[in-house]
């Protein structure tokens, strides 16, 4: 079993590692130990009472407690805060008993003199080397409780100092940047306050002593599966302790509990390596992979998307036109983008009525459909559910279902306002109106987009605390969004957000891909793509193929923008009608030799040899599960002339196995491939792509 119960103890151990905690002598739930997975169970050490210091810090200062609530003399982040009914604002939690079922298991704490309830809920992720946590509130009392802060994990790293912190930032076109830095003394605040998980940053944290690398050094790391409002705070003690908060962001948040109800937060899942950040990186992919998204290790077809060419100016015959040049180029996927629907000829309007125009499509969307159908192609479609213009007949009708204050302007971002997804009469006309549209036509992929941000988080209307709307918003598009895909769990739906504004593990349990940026020039490209696969699998990267750079007359080939979003799932977004016929002569071979490796690619272990974020020459390598093939990106942007282009040392093969070179005579051992190095010569702007297979 991977849970073991020793007494006042409860050690979880995975595949490789274990976390451990118990009770202290005071009776304080104490984590004790968070690595390497141990020979002996009485190997990890036991919960001790420590002393408090001086009379400025009690026991509760250097104590470092499983779940931290705000009371008595603990000065350190806590996890809880809450008010009870009659005023008082701390919390006194005390345990109550430990309930195990099968790789899960329930602590049980109580406030000692408010009938209020905490169960700390873990789950053992054996295979993958992680634990998932997260925290159930109940109310037993007969009077409302405010919650003021939940967090769903406060993750301890081992007693020390030097830690570093890894975590990704960015803004709009640009995100996903790596930063890498110490954590020092205080907390060091991530966060989202943007309703959805935000360009910005995302709710993931590596952690590691400052000397780790790809391949070398011990690894904490882990993220938050929500897509709203999230906080991370790492923080460092005065006493050698470092501990990361993660959960939902208490900034304007306040939750009203009635009485018998229970809150619970989303869940936390994070790991440990001895091998390095590469090493993490795979534990999340496996799992994201395999136990996250909804068709779980189903290739990802090539798609064309159609906005760049007709931008809002869709009808039968153009969308036909380009679906046509798309098959021709072995396309499997067509996808018509915004400006289908009614009275949409720009972002001014329209968002809100999704059916199809009437003067666009006068015969429906099915003629469309059904020709893309014959083509040989799947058909997806895009929307923006969550949004309305105020020139539609939806605002018209109902002007109060929108976020709102009532005596505050309402301010227009991209022309459209935000619906309240949190009230209910607006997810039951969502869930009809698109309910019916997947109904009536063969449609196979959906883009799910949302192009703005929060302003004005009002919720007139509603009659509790209205600081409930950051985390019943996100319920709300989770209710939405879960119940089309019950009802038509054959669809693939992609999360978009303005490319990367709404990637995280809760909305992937939803969505089968991310469109991770709206930024498609390849060399910026590359530096995100590094960024996202800190976190997420190729399989769950949308990368198109797009006119960016050649309209400006950048000097990147057809070959190395095909090059760079081969290294996801494929996708092209250009002008196709623009193209010469040798352009996408040359396309089509791209893309038939992208179905020859993207098995490799959606399903492989990743192996990131030259950092994009740190310099012009850049590579990737993906490796089969079976080791029997792998496939090598390289890229060179620009570098001054003379340079010589450092070895690549190939990784993840099987070093006793005879690799060949498709294409070419030249074979090596796994252990030549990956111990010799291999040397390319690149010019600036070209790339290459490398299959090996077993000889």
């Amino acid at each position: 079993m991977p849970i073991h119960t020793p007494p006042r103890m409860w050690i979880l151990e995975t595949a490789n590692t274990a976390y451990a905690f118990g009770l202290n002598e005071a009776g304080l739930l104490t984590h004790t130990y968070w690595g390497k997975r141990l020979p002996n169970l009485s190997d990890y050490p036991a919960p001790h009472n420590f002393p408090g210091w001086a009379s400025f810090n009690g026991a509760k200062q250097v104590i470092r407690e499983e779940y931290a609530a705000y009371g008595g003399t603990s000065y350190v982040e806590p996890c809880l805060k809450v008010t009870f009914a009659d005023g008082v604002r701390d919390t006194v939690l005390q345990f109550v008993r430990a309930v195990q079922q099968g790789e899960t298991l329930h602590i049980t704490l109580t406030d000692s003199a408010y009938p209020l309830e905490v169960i700390l809920t873990y789950r053992v992720l054996a295979e993958y080397d992680l634990i998932e946590r997260y925290v159930t509130v109940i109310n037993h009392s007969d009077q409302p409780i405010t919650l003021e802060r939940v967090w769903s994990a406060q993750w301890h790293l081992p007693l020390g100092d030097g830690y570093h912190l890894k975590h990704l930032t960015g803004r709009w076109l640009d995100e996903w940047h790596i930063h890498h830095e110490p954590l020092v003394n205080g907390v060091k605040v991530l966060e989202s306050r943007r309703l959805t998980t935000s360009h910005h940053h995302n709710p993931y944290f590596a952690i590691d002593r400052g000397n780790a690398s790809e391949d070398h050094g011990e690894v904490w790391f882990g993220v938050l599966a929500w897509s709203g409002n999230w906080k991370i705070a790492a923080e460092v003690t005065d006493f050698h302790s470092t501990r990361v908060n993660i959960g939902l962001n208490d900034f304007d948040f306040a939750w009203q509990l009635p009485p018998t109800q229970a809150f619970i937060t989303p869940p936390s899942i994070a790991g440990y390596t001895p091998d390095g950040f590469g090493a993490a990186s795979h534990r999340l992919h496996d799992y994201i992979r395999e136990q996250v998204v909804p068709h779980p290790n189903v290739t990802r077809k090539i798609l064309y998307n159609s906005w760049e060419a007709t931008l809002f100016n869709v009808d039968e015959p153009s969308q036909i036109q380009l679906a046509e040049l798309a098959a021709q180029m072995g396309v499997e996927l067509f996808v018509m983008d915004d400006g289908w629907f009614h009275k949409r000829n720009s972002d001014n309007a329209g968002l809100g009525d999704w059916w199809p125009d009437e003067t666009k499509f006068p015969n429906g969307l099915n003629p469309l459909i059904e020709a893309v159908n014959r083509l040989g192609m799947e058909f997806g479609l895009w929307v923006e559910p969550e949004m309305v213009n105020p020139d539609s007949d939806l605002y018209r009708t109902h002007p109060d279902w929108v976020i709102h204050f009532p005596t505050r302007a309402r301010t227009e971002a991209r022309n459209q306002l935000i619906l309240n997804v949190a009230r209910q009469d607006v997810q039951e006309y969502l869930i009809a109106l698109l309910d019916d549209l997947l109904t009536r036509h063969n449609i196979a992929f959906i883009k799910w987009d949302m192009n703005r941000n929060v302003s004005e988080p009002g919720w007139p209307s509603y009659d509790g605390e209205q600081r409930e709307l950051w985390v019943r918003y996100v319920q709300g598009v989770y209710h939405v969004w879960g119940t089309l895909r019950e009802r038509h769990p054959n669809v693939i739906w992609q999360s978009c957000s303005g490319g990367g504004g709404r990637a995280d593990l809760g909305i992937l349990r939803l969505a089968d891909q991310i469109w991770i940026s709206d930024n498609t020039y390849p060399a910026p490209r590359l530096n995100i793509q590094e960024g996202y696969s800190q976190v997420f699998p190729a399989s769950t990267m949308e990368a198109w193929v797009t006119d960016s750079g050649k309209r400006e007359g950048m000097p990147e080939p057809l070959s190395f923008r095909f090059h760079v979003s081969m290294c996801g799932s494929l996708g092209v977004g250009g002008n196709l009608p623009e193209w010469t016929p040798a352009e996408r002569a040359e396309a089509a071979g791209y893309i038939a030799q992208y179905k020859q490796i993207r098995h490799i690619v959606q399903f492989g272990d990743m192996y990131r040899l030259q950092s994009a974020q740190n310099g012009a020459f850049s590579a990737v390598q993906y490796v089969t599960k079976d080791q029997s093939e792998s496939v090598i990106f390289a890229f060179r942007t620009h570098l001054p002339h003379p340079s010589v282009l450092p070895p690549l040392y190939l990784r993840g093969l099987d070093a006793e196995t005879l690799y060949e070179q498709v294409g070419t005579s030249k074979r090596m051992s796994g252990a030549g491939w990956m111990y010799t190095g291999l040397l390319l010569e690149l010019a600036d702007w070209r790339s290459e792509v490398i299959h090996l297979q077993q000889a």
